[in-house]
């Protein structure tokens, strides 16, 4: 989540990529293949944290060593530029790994993505609310790649006995116990603010806690209006209180997620809590394996006693997704590798080793009979997305991509008290329009 970003994650539209990039993508269409098309074999393009993923093409490249899959892999801040420009030069890969929402509808609407049936990759096989991140018009864009991956938050269970405090359930208490974490010289909540993406995080909660998911889904449908709606005032005023009171520390603004600062700030005792998807547990587990299995607790965001939200809504990446380009020259390769190799079986035993829970369909039986040390975490993230009534999509992957650079942008000056919590609306409005 790190992408899913075992991943996550995940997901910055660089200030870079401008609106004639937008135009230059749109005015390309089909004009010819992909330049990056090996004439040998497929080429993709994922995260370089998708280690499981690229077993699936190693798995490949060994059963076909005449035709292997080029596998090009890039740090979580920077690719979706590349990929963008990559797609206006018209030197795309046949293969390319995706959050979905909105950045993939872009493409799909500039004739870039070629849609998928289930006699083609079988469909079927995947959590139907996980699809609706990729499918657009009633067709699919894509296949999930890797685990769950809904936002939750992480904590030291040393630290915070400690401290004296227990996991918060509320906001409140989350103010509470970042009061008594501060007197006890410790980070309460470890945040990669330089990334941005992570802050956003915050902001989707508190949204979604005060006002429900009518009020993102009306700003998603094109309601430019609906960022003025008093929710996303109040939420952003719940993440500035948050901020005011030293919930993040001194330095958030300088840790940047992909050098892995935010996670070792928790591991280490230096900060108590961390709010991140899911892909976080097995960073948490790499890194520090003995603090994984005795000092690592996990649970739900807090509530917003009085909000409109349902508490058992999650937000997060349903999952990340492979699709294929409209103008590869290997479609039947792709799609082979696509339906026989992408989470089959040996993919989602890997995936429920390294403590993800993949969306497909049917697990009940293999998380029951898991005898693996991680088995209550995996209970715990199936009983999350089972429950939720609704499970929101990253805003920066669910909102059309010229929305998501303005929108990282306010939420990092929302976070920073640069903007008052009602500019944050009418920014995003202008941006929207």
């Amino acid at each position: 989540m790190r992408g899913f970003r075992n991943n996550r994650a995940w997901r910055v539209v660089a200030s870079t990529v401008t609106a004639s990039a937008l135009l230059g993508l749109a005015a390309c269409g089909n004009s010819g293949p992909s330049t990056t098309s090996s004439a040998q074999g497929l080429t993709m393009w994922a995260l370089n944290d998708q280690t499981i993923l690229k077993e699936s093409v190693d798995a490949y490249n060994k059963d076909h060593p005449d035709a292997k899959i080029t596998l090009r892999l890039f740090a979580n801040d920077d690719y979706k530029q590349k990929l963008r420009v990559a797609f206006g030069a018209n030197q795309a890969p046949d293969v390319f790994f995706s959050w979905g929402g909105g950045a993939l509808d872009d493409y799909v609407k500039a004739g870039k993505v070629d849609p998928l049936t289930d006699s083609q990759v079988n469909l079927l096989r995947y959590t139907p609310s996980v699809m609706r991140s990729a499918t657009f018009d009633g067709k699919a864009y894509g296949v999930p790649a890797n685990g769950l991956a809904p936002v939750v938050l992480y904590y030291n269970k040393k630290v915070l006995a400690a401290a004296g405090v227990e996991p918060p359930k509320t906001y409140a208490e989350l103010m509470t116990v970042v009061k008594k974490l501060k007197a006890e010289d410790v980070v309460p909540i470890s945040l990669a603010a330089n990334s941005k993406w992570p802050t956003l995080m915050y902001t989707e909660y508190l949204l979604d806690r005060t006002g429900g998911s009518g009020v993102f889904s009306k700003i998603a449908s094109g309601d430019a209006s609906a960022w003025k709606d008093p929710a996303v005032t109040k939420a952003n005023q719940y993440l500035q209180d948050l901020s005011k009171a030293g919930a993040f520390g001194d330095n958030a603004s300088s840790v940047s997620y992909d050098q892995g600062a935010s996670t070792a700030l928790v591991y280490t005792g230096k900060a108590a809590m961390e709010v991140m998807g899911t892909w976080e547990y097995a960073n948490f587990v790499k890194a520090a394996p003995d603090f994984a299995k005795t000092d690592l607790g996990y649970t739900v965001f807090p509530t917003l006693p009085g909000g409109t939200g349902d508490p058992d809504s999650i937000v997060g990446n349903p999952s990340n997704f492979l699709s294929l380009n409209s103008a590869s020259t290997h479609k039947t390769e792709a799609l082979e590798y696509l339906k026989d190799y992408v989470l089959d079986d040996s993919q989602v035993d890997a995936y429920l080793a390294a403590g993800s829970v993949p969306p497909v369909n049917g697990l009940e039986s293999k998380l029951t009979a898991s005898k693996s040390s991680d088995q209550p975490w995996l209970r715990f993230v199936y009983d999350l997305v089972q429950k939720a009534p609704g499970f929101q999509l990253s805003w920066d992957q669910a909102l059309p991509s010229d929305q998501a650079d303005p929108l990282l942008t306010n939420v990092d000056k929302s976070f920073l008290r640069q903007i008052t919590p009602g500019q944050f609306g009418e920014n995003m409005s202008r941006a929207a329009r």
